[in-house]
């Protein structure tokens, strides 16, 4: 197995299969960028830059680093090119970093590697101006950077050259997404269990003490970012009760549509106004596919002085009495994001440029919809029926390939593993707050399987701990181990 911070020496082969692989994942990234530049922008993401143009960032309920980033981005060059080539290399480097790490890279390794690049998740959707790709391009290229910290572990300048840049991506990542934060523990983790495993010597207070140092750093700079961008006349905590209040309504909408003779016993008694309207307006708007149907009846609902308390007083009620309905609501609803069922409906992909007018103006946007638009989501939308667009398939793949590294674990497995644990972490998150079915919310499962998939390609010939007991031997052999 490979010692903890040993470096990466190769054959010359090895040297040649990786420099070619390596190459493959650089041409992706730039065909990438020639097809999508300057990049696609939805309404959320032209919201999005008329708040970092204007200093005033989270006013959309969105996290502010996203507003921010396309502030300075914008400041840089007008428009979204600058972050957009931010994304792109964030998520080649990463792969490029992982593939890096094997010692004797195979020519085969190269046949993944020019299939993924066509994939729209590395095509298509780097270019798309949503936190969701920035999220996982940051996550993903923190694991990178911690990954090749384990493999450099003996030096230490690189070594915590690396942490840091590894500490400053995943926090990125934390805070472009409002669960996002999920992954933190996973990577400090990684850092604890790295440096217990030490040269110097197993020492677990050790490990310990580095896991909950990033951790904390990792939170406090997260707190006191969010916190500085945040402007004065935002309230967090009133955002985050808003948010979690429409998605109580969500619950127990959704509720009422599986059961309709479900009880709302605190509406009946305090408000008979409210539960008329959650009976009849709110399971006729209803749909899975996304919470914007019933805008309308919140809206109407937060007239209301005691709404806030009204819902959640109601949703405590309906889901302790029926914990069961409230499992069967979020699989319901996590079934939607997960599989996306609806082509039609649930949106995989977006290209071009639209939101809404006055954004559109203060940016200096116009609507745009090429040709080379249209055929970019035509293109993604025939891998619909495939497990090439399946979040499903991606995760059944992460457990597999979680398993077979923990087997393995060597230093940059364990970081890897992490990473993936982390992306399933992430998804699963979904399970409790999913209102709505769009491809891009699990995006980060699709890169961080991916990642780990050309990782383990780059590095099976290492070692014969992946390997199913009768070939561990002659593999054994064969590698010189």
């Amino acid at each position: 197995m490979i010692e903890l911070g040993e470096s990466n020496r190769t054959t010359a082969t090895g040297g040649f299969a990786r420099w070619a692989a390596m190459g493959v994942v650089v041409l992706g990234a730039a065909v990438s960028l020639w097809l999508n530049f300057p990049g696609h922008m939805s309404y959320d993401s032209v919201v999005q830059m008329a708040e970092g143009r204007d200093g005033a960032y989270g006013l959309s309920g969105h996290p502010p680093v996203m507003s921010w980033l396309l502030g300075v981005s914008d400041a840089l060059v007008p428009g979204s090119a600058v972050f957009v080539i931010l994304d792109t290399a964030l998520i080649a480097g990463a792969l490029v970093s992982f593939i890096m790490l094997g010692r004797r890279v195979s020519w085969l390794v190269v046949i993944p590697c020019t299939a993924v690049v066509t994939f729209p998740q590395l095509l298509i959707y780097p270019a798309i101006v949503w936190k969701d790709v920035l999220f996982a391009a940051a996550a993903t290229a923190g694991f990178a950077c911690l990954a090749q910290a384990a493999a450099h572990w003996r030096g230490p300048v690189l070594r915590y050259g690396l942490i840091g840049a590894g500490l400053a991506l995943v926090t990125l990542a934390a805070m472009a997404r409002q669960n996002g934060v999920v992954i933190l523990p996973f990577a400090a983790a990684a850092i604890a269990w790295i440096s217990a495993r030490s040269p110097d010597g197993p020492k677990v207070w050790r490990g310990l003490a580095h896991g909950f140092g990033f951790l904390g750093t990792c939170v406090v700079i997260m707190l006191g970012g969010s916190a500085g961008l945040t402007p004065p006349k935002i309230a967090p905590a009133a955002a985050v009760r808003g948010q979690f209040g429409n998605l109580q309504t969500y619950d127990m909408v959704h509720a009422l549509v599986l059961d309709p003779s479900a009880q709302l016993r605190v509406l009946h008694r305090r408000a008979p106004w409210f539960e008329r309207l959650l009976r009849h307006d709110g399971v006729a708007a209803f749909s899975p596919i996304r919470i914007d149907s019933l805008q309308p009846l919140m809206e109407q609902a937060g007239v209301h002085p005691d709404s806030t308390e009204l819902i959640a007083a109601q949703w405590n009620d309906l889901f302790l009495r029926d914990p069961w309905l409230y499992l069967r609501v979020r699989l319901d609803a996590f079934s939607w994001v997960l599989l996306t069922p609806s082509v039609e409906e649930c949106v995989l992909i977006y290209t071009g440029v639209d939101g809404p007018s006055d954004e559109m103006s203060d940016v200096g946007l116009t609507p745009r919809q090429t040709v080379t638009d249209v055929a970019l989501a035509d293109y993604a939308v025939g891998f619909a029926p495939t497990p090439v667009y399946s979040h499903a398939a991606y995760g059944v793949l992460a457990v597999v390939l979680l398993l077979g590294l923990l087997r393995r674990r060597t230093a940059s497995d364990i970081v890897v593993a992490a990473m993936l644990g982390g992306a399933l972490a992430f998804a699963g998150a979904f399970l409790l707050i999913s209102i709505a079915c769009d491809y891009r919310y699990l995006y980060d499962l699709d890169v961080a399987t991916i990642a780990a998939a050309l990782y383990v390609a780059a590095t099976w010939r290492d070692d014969a701990g992946l390997y199913p007991r009768p070939w561990r031997r002659a593999a054994a052999k064969r590698n010189g181990l």
